[in-house]
């Protein structure tokens, strides 16, 4: 059994990754997964090269079963779950008037329904992990359109927003069981979804990748009677942050 162990969705790149690499290099275990096979082994073999422990799971995080798959995996390879990290998200901008039924459920289902199942899966390692050190941790990757619904983005903004509400839930719910459960919330990432927005905003004007891999080996450095429940991240200069 790992002596920590953690599980990242959406870890093949950008800010999962990033995550995956800041927690692999504090000598967490890591089950990463990812919708596309080949994106998500390159990165596993990134991180093992690193010198991490890596399963890779890939999984539609829009499929319930693939979902409780992912954390079925993760509790047989390493029988413990110290940190789990919902970060698979997708974004689709389109005029309110002109919103695609297809593109709807989707967002719904990547962003708020997957981040709901799988904490539920994942609860009972969490509690084990809680009871045992007292500070086990779900970190939920929201948005700073999640704070300020964003035109365009009406959808993802709602979903956001759910994550964001789902996980002040959760923390009132888990509060005694040594789990603690932040939101984070950042604005424009330099990552590939943001790619639509670059030539508006300059990738090196964006917050870093790796800066969301601190926050979150921040989030653990902490006691456990310090509970962050939000993080928002917002652009040097950007008022709006976005």
């Amino acid at each position: 059994m790992a002596e920590r162990a953690a599980l990242i969705t959406g870890g093949s790149s950008g800010i999962g990754l990033a995550i995956a690499r800041a927690l692999g290099e504090d000598g967490y275990a890591l089950t990463v997964s990812a919708r596309r096979p080949e994106k998500l082994e390159a990165a596993a073999e990134e991180l093992r090269g690193a010198g991490s422990e890596v399963e890779a799971v890939a999984a539609n995080m829009a499929d319930e079963d693939a979902i409780s798959s992912v954390v079925e995996a993760h509790r047989s390879r390493y029988g413990r779950l110290d940190v789990l990290v919902n970060n698979a998200g997708i974004g689709v901008g389109q005029p309110m008037s002109e919103i695609v039924t297809k593109h709807l459920d989707l967002q719904i289902d990547v962003n708020l329904r997957s981040v709901v199942i799988a904490t539920r899966e994942a609860l009972p390692v969490l509690r084990e992990a809680g009871a045992e050190h007292g500070k086990a941790l779900i970190v939920n990757t929201a948005s700073i359109s999640g704070k300020s619904g964003q035109p365009w983005l009406s959808v993802y903004s709602a979903t956001k927003a759910g994550v964001v509400g789902f996980s002040q839930a959760t923390q009132k719910e888990v509060a005694n069981e040594g789990i603690q459960v932040t939101a984070l919330c950042p604005g424009f990432v330099d990552t590939a979804m943001t790619e639509f927005v670059k030539e508006q905003v300059k990738a090196e004007e964006m917050i870093r990748p790796e800066d969301i891999g601190e926050a979150v080996r921040f989030l653990l450095r902490t006691s456990p009677a310090c509970l962050v429940p939000e993080i928002v991240f917002t652009r040097a200069g950007e008022q709006l942050g976005i």
